[in-house]
């Protein structure tokens, strides 16, 4: 299976080249490298791995964490690789080559494009916002108890759960949220509409026998955290802000007809 790996490192000569080792050692077969941040000395990189399905993802855990200076973020399975270059444009042309399925189009590529699990495109009413003083627990439960309407989805991914636990997704603004299970969350707004789209990754489920060695360093089983994927880095946020920007300048008034499909009674 592929596995995303982020990693906070030293930037310093040398380091990428170790922590590939350690993660050769342990068994990965690397793919792809991404370098999401190079600041004050550190640095913060993705790695897609090809890791044996059933293998203990601990053996990971333990060998990069007994590397001084590291630290890992996230660890969560891909889809695929995330793709660069010309493929936003890519699929901003097929956007508006068959406006009709425009949004489709945008949800069934967007996990692929940022290593998510899944994306929707949400209906959110206006009067859905609650506010706890958090700023990250306002969630589809709390909304329904009070009587509130809730976002609706208009349009999943085909790895969208049939009943998604929904993240405030209010105010409209492109941010990044996590969910109470962990759940990582990316949000960005159409800008009109009410339309409000949604990406989602979910972590790597353990093993029932982990294994807490890693060569001559043992590592306490229950000193490993358990692996959950990263949050949405800055850079992630702005390209699903900017892929969603421009969706709404090809697909235009297209997005006003959109609404929600009506609930099964």
């Amino acid at each position: 299976m592929l596995l995303r790996i982020r990693v906070a490192l030293p930037d310093r000569p040398g380091s990428l080249g170790q922590v590939a080792r350690t993660l050769g050692v342990a068994g990965a077969d690397i793919v792809q490298v991404v370098v999401l941040e190079r600041a004050g000395g550190r640095a913060v990189d993705d790695f897609t791995v090809v890791w044996p399905s059933g293998a203990s993802v601990r053996r990971l855990l333990a060998g990069l964490g007994a590397m001084p200076g590291v630290r890992v973020d996230g660890v969560w399975q891909a889809i695929g690789a995330p793709v660069h270059g010309g493929n936003d444009a890519e699929l901003l042309a097929q956007i508006a080559v068959n406006p009709l399925d425009g949004l489709g189009t945008l949800v069934d590529a967007v996990p692929t494009l940022l290593a998510a699990e899944w994306a929707a495109v949400l209906v959110v009413p206006a009067d859905w916002a609650v506010r706890n003083g958090s700023g990250t627990e306002g969630l589809t439960a709390l909304s329904a108890s009070i009587g509130r309407a809730e976002p609706a989805v208009a349009h999943a991914s085909w790895r969208a759960p049939q009943a998604p636990r929904l993240p405030e997704v209010t105010p409209l603004r492109a941010r990044a949220l996590t969910g109470p299970d962990d759940t990582r969350y990316a949000v960005a707004p159409f800008g009109r509409a009410g339309l409000v789209l949604v990406v989602a990754r979910g972590g790597v489920e353990m093993p029932p026998e982990p294994e807490p060695s890693f060569g001559l360093v043992t590592v306490e089983a229950e000193a490993l955290p358990a692996p959950v994927a990263a949050a949405f880095h800055a850079t992630e946020v702005d390209r699903i802000a900017q892929l969603v920007r421009a969706a709404a300048l090809v697909l235009g008034d297209q997005l006003d007809l959109v609404s929600a499909p009506p609930v099964a009674k």
